[in-house]
């Protein structure tokens, strides 16, 4: 076998793959050795290098799928929710609770919130779907404080930013934000049911109530990349009205 022939077989599958619905399962490794005379080694390798591109997500025991990551637009004037964001997106959200408790606040995240080390908070760890497909993994504190009967409400809703505007009367905002691209702990790539330790979107955001500025949530997310394409938007686009003013003034050249 030449040398990088996994590279050329993973070329010819992405441009196969491009006109199949996100969803369609893949040939099997088996399938593709017979298909291009190589070996298992070199199968696996297209299969993985696809999945380095983001063109397709491998799924334990079930196989490997053609993904199509959605837009999750972060920016200060949209609302900070997995839900909200996602339906904006076209694709439908779920979130799981898979612990939830009453505890202390660690120093970083007291230091995140601007309260004592120590302060009363809700953490909860959720696992988050986009079309009944895992997406995301978030580690969310929320101070006591601000919605004491939290647990109760999570049962019945699972928008953490509906919860607080029904019970907690507060309109949450997006105060800070830092996003980036990094290969998850062993745990976490387990509970995101990723097969090969493969980069995800890590994102920390503090929300704060829009009336008070007071601060209300510190949270943790990993993100699936076959899921979720994290664009961040800052500042205003400008309106038509305000470019055409720029260009009769000569600040924008044509």
């Amino acid at each position: 076998m030449p040398e990088h022939r996994y590279q050329t077989i993973a070329d010819q599958l992405e441009s196969e793959i491009a006109q199949l619905r996100p969803g369609t399962r893949l040939d099997s490794e088996h399938v593709l050795m017979k298909r291009f005379g190589v070996g298992r080694a070199a199968a696996r390798a297209a299969v993985q290098e696809l999945e380095r591109r983001l063109r397709v997500r491998r799924v334990q025991g079930s196989g490997t799928f053609v993904s199509s990551p959605i837009d999750y637009v972060i920016s200060h004037d949209r609302r900070p929710s997995w839900h909200h964001t996602v339906r904006a997106a076209g694709a439908v959200p779920r979130s799981v609770v898979l612990e939830q408790s009453i505890a202390p606040l660690p120093a970083e995240c007291a230091r995140r919130l601007e309260v004592p080390e120590g302060t009363i908070a809700h953490h909860m760890s959720r696992l988050s779907f986009i079309d009944d497909v895992v997406a995301a993994l978030g580690s969310e504190w929320i101070l006591h404080a601000a919605a004491p009967d939290l647990a109760d409400a999570m049962r019945v809703e699972e928008s953490l930013d509906e919860v607080l505007r029904q019970i907690g009367h507060v309109e949450s905002v997006r105060s800070w934000c830092r996003a980036a691209s990094d290969l998850p702990p062993a745990e976490v790539q387990k509970t995101l049911r990723l097969i090969s330790p493969v980069p995800v979107w890590v994102v920390e955001s503090v929300n704060r109530d829009a009336d008070t500025g007071r601060a209300l949530t510190y949270s943790k997310a990993w993100m699936r990349g076959d899921a979720v394409r994290v664009v961040m938007e800052i500042g205003s686009e400008p309106c038509a009205a305000a470019v055409n003013s720029m260009v009769t003034k000569g600040v924008v050249q044509q």
